[in-house]
């Protein structure tokens, strides 16, 4: 495996995962990068590692430009063993090195993982002189944990940005502009949505504090780097961090025996009857990471469910539960389903909708066996209603 240059005596070291399609629930179709970035200077210096299993393509990448034993400083922007994985591996190869990561909380995950090693802990506005460069430390705390920080070399303008702008996505292409850029801002979006969503608040600060450097390179942790489209993913982060919505509508359901996908079906079609965009997903076939990203910046969302053993659908319940998690702002929603006879599985996706803050903008929609033409009817006067009740024409 050879380095490739991405800047004067500066290279990515890191690993390509073209087969990873899953991470932590979150369903990766296009695999995946675990960056890392090897500065040659008076102090040679490593920024960020690789997962463990992915450790000999860093070294091999390594060893393409400089004897490994010569590095002299690894900065650890992020625990987490996507990042931090190799560090074990690499302070047995290069017993000189000093760690650098967070204090307090990087030092102490690191510690936890690896026992006591050469640690340098640092905060947020400290520099480090490795000879012609310096490195400036900005802590970006639950970006997404709390040891979190960026790195950023003014001299390059180059900003080592861990998970902040990346992307589950591998190529052979290091750069935004070696690639298509709907597809990479796609992919930047459903890892922000699946991943950075709960830390809106932080992401904002982040941003703010950001914005006094000059950028020229977004150096990322996942992913391919910015460098010809940065203000397009920044404002796009910008967006994405106060829960910007659009005018769109998301359908999302599970079905039993397709009476539920029917009031999906004519709900979607409702929406877009009103001038509303609307998506459809059908949770037994769709990722239920492309349903986040999709939902993530749409205004309206309807869940609906079949009702089995007095519960909603496991994909329903499934979906409500992971999405909870991530905490999704200014949305409007509400609940739908057909049902035998109990019918209980559209109250509680209600409420499940209530409990994570989503606003309730229809009355919960239950149809008894399959929906007649005017119960289809009455589903699209509904949707109608609430088009106009907020605000779309």
């Amino acid at each position: 495996m050879q380095a490739v240059k991405i800047a004067d005596d500066i290279y990515f070291v890191g690993a390509i995962d073209w087969s990873l399609r899953e991470f932590h629930g979150y369903e990766t179709g296009r695999g995946s990068t675990y960056n890392a970035y090897l500065i040659i200077d008076d102090k040679i210096t490593l920024i960020d590692t690789v997962k463990e299993d992915r450790a000999d393509e860093l070294i091999s990448r390594i060893a393409s430009v400089i004897d490994i034993a010569a590095i002299d400083y690894i900065v650890s922007n992020h625990a987490e063993p996507d990042h931090a994985g190799s560090i074990g591996k690499l302070a047995k190869l290069c017993p000189n090195a000093t760690i650098i990561t967070s204090a307090p909380h990087g030092q102490k995950n690191l510690t936890a993982r690896f026992g006591e090693l050469k640690y340098q802990a640092v905060k947020s506005g400290d520099t480090l002189n490795i000879g012609k460069r310096n490195l400036q430390f900005i802590t970006v705390p639950m970006l997404h944990w709390p040891d979190s920080m960026v790195t950023y070399c003014p001299e390059e303008k180059i900003l080592f940005s861990s998970d902040a702008f990346g992307q589950h996505f591998a190529s052979t292409g290091r750069f935004d502009d070696e690639n298509d850029l709907p597809t990479v801002m796609y992919e930047a979006k459903k890892y922000y949505a699946n991943i950075l969503m709960p830390y809106g608040k932080q992401a904002h600060n982040a941003l703010a504090a950001l914005s006094k450097l000059d950028i020229k390179t977004i150096a990322t942790g996942h992913g391919v780097l910015w460098r010809s489209h940065i203000l397009s993913i920044l404002a796009a982060y910008e967006r994405w961090s106060v829960g910007e919505v659009e005018d769109r509508a998301v359908v999302v359901f599970d079905s039993m025996w397709h009476s539920t996908e029917k009031i999906a079906a004519e709900i979607a079609d409702a929406f877009a009857e009103q001038g509303i965009p609307a998506e459809f997903f059908d949770l037994k076939k769709n990722p239920m990471a492309d349903v986040v990203a999709a939902m993530f910046t749409a205004k309206y969302l309807a869940v609906g469910s079949s009702t089995l053993n007095n519960q909603m659908l496991p994909n329903v319940a499934k979906f409500l539960c992971y999405i909870k998690g991530l905490s999704p702002l200014h949305h409007l929603g509400f609940a739908f389903g057909s049902y035998g006879w109990g019918g209980q599985s559209i109250g509680l996706v209600e409420n499940e909708l209530k409990a994570m803050g989503i606003e309730i903008c229809a009355e919960k929609i239950r149809v008894a066996g399959v929906p007649t033409p005017a119960q289809l009817d009455e589903i699209r006067q509904k949707i109608r209603a609430v088009a106009q009740m907020s605000g779309t024409p």
